[in-house]
């Protein structure tokens, strides 16, 4: 995966890229289903096409290299009972962190982050009026493609950057937590020979 995001086989993650935006923008015109059946029909009259090719230059040639698809019909697409566990196991665990952080924020157990989380959902309301849902799946798509290869052609300058905003992030919200008393947790202090 890391190699097709990062273009290091330029013709593979091409086809990979260019095979997902036209799905992508094929699901944003036209319903999943048909986009799957005219998909999978001519991935299909592809493959017969390929294999009606091959049988025909087998008999003009007179060679026998037998099916044109073996290594594909021969190769194990079962998944094992560990591999499933485990993944399984990933996202419970994922699951379980993200419904704990969304109870954290809204039962506001830290103001603070509960007024951030609600700026960014503010936010969110924006994005959702100027963009539909399928918009914001290719734009992440193509995000996914672009951005990593821009990082690490910049990742200096950018770096610089994203320190110098964090910087000021974390300037601003030691600030907001300085002026509302709510959000500050005190220590509790241990107890001293005159409370005993």
């Amino acid at each position: 995966m890391e190699s097709l995001i990062y273009w290091r086989d330029v013709k593979k993650s091409g086809i990979v890229f260019g095979a997902g935006l036209v799905t992508l923008l094929a699901i944003s015109c036209f319903s999943v289903i048909s986009v799957f059946a005219y998909l999978s029909l001519l991935l299909l009259a592809g493959t017969i096409a390929f294999r009606i090719y091959k049988s025909v230059m087998q008999a003009i040639q007179k060679t026998s290299d037998g099916h044109p698809f073996k290594e594909y019909l021969e190769f194990d697409l079962t998944l094992s009972q560990e591999k499933i566990q485990n993944i399984a196991g990933v996202a419970v665990a994922h699951i379980n962190g993200f419904t704990a952080e969304l109870r954290r924020l809204f039962l506001v157990e830290d103001l603070v982050d509960s007024i951030k989380f609600g700026v960014i959902l503010w936010v969110m309301t924006y994005i959702g009026a100027w963009f539909n849902g399928m918009t914001l799946v290719i734009l992440a798509f193509v995000s996914l493609f672009t951005l990593p290869k821009v990082y690490e052609n910049n990742k200096q300058s950018i770096d610089t950057y994203l320190d110098l905003a964090r910087s000021k992030v974390a300037e601003v919200t030691e600030k907001i937590k300085a002026a509302i008393p709510i959000g500050n947790k005190k220590p509790v202090a241990a107890e001293t020979d005159k409370d005993k």
